[in-house]
C-alpha cells in the first residue's frame, strides 16, 4: 500500500506544472488501540481507542458481549468503568450508556477518541460468570492475560477497518502472543511500547497476548513455529518442562493432518493458577483461537498429570485451524459481537474438532484402541444426560437462547459422536478409501479461511463432495430427531458392546463423583447410591461414610479440589490411611494405594470379526 501512494505522489509532482490545484488522496487512518500496562491503578488499565474523523452524526462504540469460541452472552463491557468520549480539544461530549456493552455519542463528528478503565475478571465474584480461558488478569509489574475482547471496543459499522494496537508495558515483561511485533519503541521510566498493525477488529479479539516475565520456548513442526509461553507463578512448571509434551503432540497432529497447512505460526498461551477461586482463576481448560489457544490450569497438578490434560485440551483447540479457521459459515466470518447470529453447524466447529482430538490419539498410537472405545462410550452416556431427539442444527442455531444454552456442553459430546458417526458412515461408502478427515480437506479447498459459506449450503455441499446417501445421515441424525443408534454404527467396525473393567479416577468416574457433600456440615460423604471403585472398596469404604483425613491431611468440601488434585499424584503400592466417620463413629482404614478400576459397559473388538469389518476398522482409527 505505501509503494502505491508513493508512486502516485511522484507521479503528481511531475506534471505540477501541468496540473495546479489537484487534491492529493490522504491514506486512510487506522483505528489506534492503546492500552497502558504501566499506569495500573487498582488493578485497573486505561485503554484509549482513537478511531479516524466521522462523517456520521451519531455514532455507537461497543465492548462485546459474545465473542467466538464462548457461545454464551458473558457481558465483558461490565468490567469497564470511567467512560469518557473527548473531542479534539480534550474536552467531555456528552454520550448515552446503552447497556454494559454500549455507548450512543450523538457529536460524532466532533469525537477525537474515547476512554475508560478496565477491571480484570479474575478479581470479580465468580469471575463476573466468565470462564478464566475466556478472562482478563492485571497483575501489576507481574502478568497481565489480555484476552482482548475484555479490553479493546469498536465503532458501529468501523470493524472491518485496519486496526493499529499499541501496548505500553514494562520493559522487564515480555508479550507473547501468535502476533508480529511490528516496531518496539522505549519510553521513559524503563517503559516500551509494542505496536502490532491488523486488517481488522476481529484479529485484534482473535489474538490474545500475555504479558510476563520471560518463559518462553518454541519449536518447529514441519513449516509451522509453535511458540509455548508459560505463566507459573510459584516456578513450579515452565515452559521447557512442558515442552516435550506439547512437541510430541502437536507432531502427531500434523502428521494426522498431512497436507492441510493453515498457519505458519501457533501460540500457546498457559497461565497456572496458584489460588483457584481467591481472586484468581478458578476454571479450567482452553479457548481457542483461529492461530493460538489460552490454557487456564491450576498451579498445583504434578507434572505427569498437567501433561495429559494439556494434550486432551490443547489438541482440540489446535484442531480448531481446521475449523473454524479454514471453514466456516458468514455467521462466524463476520461476527456480530453485540447482536450475534448463530451458525447452525456447531456439530463441526467443535464436534468434529473433538473427535479429531481423540481419533488422531488412537491414529498416531498415543492411545489404545480400547482406550479411544472407552472415551467415545463415555461421550455416550454423558450425551444422554441430554435431550438425544432435539435437532443439532436447531440447538446450535439457538444455542444462545435460554431454552438451549445450557445444552452446550453436548457439542463435546454427541457433536463428537456425530463426527464419529459420520466418519465410520464415509468408510463405509468408500470401501475404506474416504473418512471425515478427507471431507474436511475438500471442505478447506473449497473455502479456506478468506472464503465463508452460506450456512445453509453446507450440507448440500457435504453430499456432493461424498455420497448421496450422506444427505440421509444428516436428514436423520443432525437435522433430524433420530438419537444416533451407536450399536449399529460399532457393528460395521466389528465392535460389539460388554461389561469390562475400566480404569477411573480415585474420587470420580469421568463426570460422575463417588464423593459428595454435607450442605449443613460441609463434610465429604461417599455416595451410597452407587458402586464405588476398587481401590475404596478394597480399602473399607462404604458409601454413607464421611471422610475425615487422607494420610493426616483433613479435608472438608472447602478443599476437597487439593484432595483431587493430591490424588493425581498418588503412586500404585504406596501406604495410604484415611480417617472415617461411619455411624457416629472414627475409623482409621489403612491399605495400599492401588489403581482405581470400575466395571462399565464399552465397546470392545469382536472376535470373530470379518474380514470387511476388521478393514473398515482399521480404516476408521488408522486409515
Amino acid at each position: 500500500m505505501k509503494k502505491i501512494i508513493m508512486g502516485v505522489t511522484a507521479a503528481s509532482l511531475l506534471f505540477a506544472c501541468k496540473t495546479q490545484n489537484v487534491p492529493q488522496s490522504q491514506p486512510e487512518q487506522p483505528i489506534v488501540a492503546n492500552i497502558n500496562l504501566v499506569d495500573v491503578q487498582d488493578d485497573k488499565v486505561w485503554v484509549t481507542v482513537d478511531p479516524d474523523r466521522f462523517t456520521v452524526d451519531s455514532t455507537t462504540f461497543y465492548i462485546p458481549k459474545t465473542v467466538p469460541g464462548t457461545y454464551s452472552e458473558d457481558n465483558y463491557g461490565k468490567f469497564s468503568e470511567g467512560f469518557k468520549a473527548l473531542d479534539y480539544k480534550g474536552n467531555e461530549l456528552a454520550f448515552t450508556k446503552l447497556d454494559d456493552n454500549s455507548y450512543s455519542i450523538p457529536k460524532a463528528k466532533d469525537l477525537d477518541k474515547v476512554m475508560y478503565q478496565v477491571n480484570d475478571s479474575f478479581d470479580w465474584e465468580n469471575e463476573g460468570g466468565v470462564y478464566s480461558m475466556a478472562g482478563t488478569n492485571i497483575l501489576k509489574d507481574e502478568n497481565f492475560l489480555l484476552n482482548l475482547h475484555g479490553f479493546v471496543g469498536y465503532f458501529d459499522k468501523m470493524k472491518e477497518k485496519e486496526f493499529r494496537l499499541e501496548i505500553m508495558r514494562p520493559a522487564d515483561l515480555i508479550p507473547a502472543s501468535s502476533l508480529t511485533v511490528d516496531n518496539t519503541t522505549t519510553g521513559e521510566n524503563n517503559t516500551k511500547t509494542d505496536i502490532f498493525n491488523l486488517d481488522r477488529y476481529f484479529e485484534v479479539i482473535d489474538n490474545p497476548i500475555m504479558y510476563s516475565s520471560p518463559d518462553t520456548t518454541s519449536f518447529m513442526v514441519q513449516d509451522m513455529e509453535v511458540l509455548l509461553s508459560v505463566y507459573s507463578p510459584n516456578n513450579k512448571h515452565s515452559a521447557q518442562s512442558l515442552k516435550p509434551g506439547m512437541e510430541k503432540m502437536i507432531r502427531a497432529q500434523k502428521r494426522f493432518l498431512g497436507d492441510i497447512n493453515s498457519t505458519n505460526k501457533y501460540a500457546i498461551l498457559v497461565y497456572l493458577s496458584d489460588s483457584p477461586g481467591e481472586g484468581n482463576a478458578g476454571n479450567f481448560g482452553a479457548l481457542e483461537h483461529h492461530t493460538s489457544t489460552v490454557v487456564v490450569m491450576p498451579e498445583s497438578m504434578e507434572p505427569k498429570a498437567l501433561d495429559e490434560s494439556m494434550t486432551d485440551i490443547v489438541s482440540h483447540e489446535f484442531f480448531h485451524i481446521i475449523t473454524p479457521l479454514g471453514i466456516h459459515s458468514n455467521e462466524v466470518h463476520y461476527f456480530d459481537y453485540n447482536d450475534p447470529k448463530m451458525s447452525q453447524h456447531l456439530w463441526m466447529y467443535e464436534g468434529v474438532t473433538e473427535y479429531f482430538a481423540n481419533l488422531f490419539q488412537v491414529n498416531q498410537g498415543l492411545i489404545s484402541n480400547q482406550e479411544f472405545y472407552n472415551r467415545m462410550v463415555e461421550k455416550i452416556t454423558t450425551s444422554r444426560r441430554f435431550d438425544d431427539t432435539v435437532p443439532f442444527t436447531v440447538m446450535s442455531k439457538n444455542i444462545l437462547e435460554d431454552e438451549y444454552k445450557d445444552s452446550y456442553y453436548n457439542v463435546y459430546q454427541k457433536g463428537a459422536l456425530i463426527g464419529m458417526a459420520l466418519d465410520i458412515r464415509l468408510r463405509e461408502l468408500s470401501g475404506g478409501k474416504m473418512g471425515i478427515l478427507d471431507l474436511m480437506k475438500k471442505l478447506n479447498e473449497r473455502y479456506g479461511k478468506d472464503k465463508p459459506f452460506n450456512d445453509e449450503d453446507l450440507i448440500p455441499v457435504i453430499v456432493e463432495l461424498t455420497y448421496p446417501e450422506i444427505q440421509e445421515f444428516f436428514d436423520t441424525y443432525v437435522s433430524g430427531e433420530t438419537p444416533i443408534p451407536y450399536n449399529e454404527f460399532f457393528e460395521k467396525a466389528g465392535l460389539v458392546e460388554k461389561e469390562i473393567m475400566t480404569e477411573v479416577g480415585y474420587f470420580i468416574n469421568g463426570q460422575t463423583p463417588y464423593i459428595t457433600a454435607n450442605q449443613q456440615t460441609m463434610e465429604i460423604v461417599f455416595r451410597n447410591n452407587i458402586e464405588l471403585n476398587t481401590f475404596l472398596t478394597d480399602l473399607g469404604i462404604q458409601g454413607g461414610d464421611t471422610l475425615k483425613t487422607v494420610n493426616g491431611t483433613e479435608y472438608t468440601i472447602k478443599n476437597v479440589y487439593d484432595l483431587i488434585m493430591e490424588s493425581q499424584s498418588w503412586s500404585e503400592g504406596s501406604d495410604i490411611t484415611m480417617t472415617i466417620m461411619r455411624d457416629g463413629e472414627e475409623m482409621k482404614l489403612e491399605g495400599k494405594i492401588s489403581t482405581p478400576k470400575a466395571k462399565d459397559k464399552s465397546y470392545v473388538e469382536m472376535q470373530n470379526a470379518d474380514g470387511d469389518q476388521i478393514e473398515l476398522r482399521n480404516a476408521w482409527l488408522k486409515g
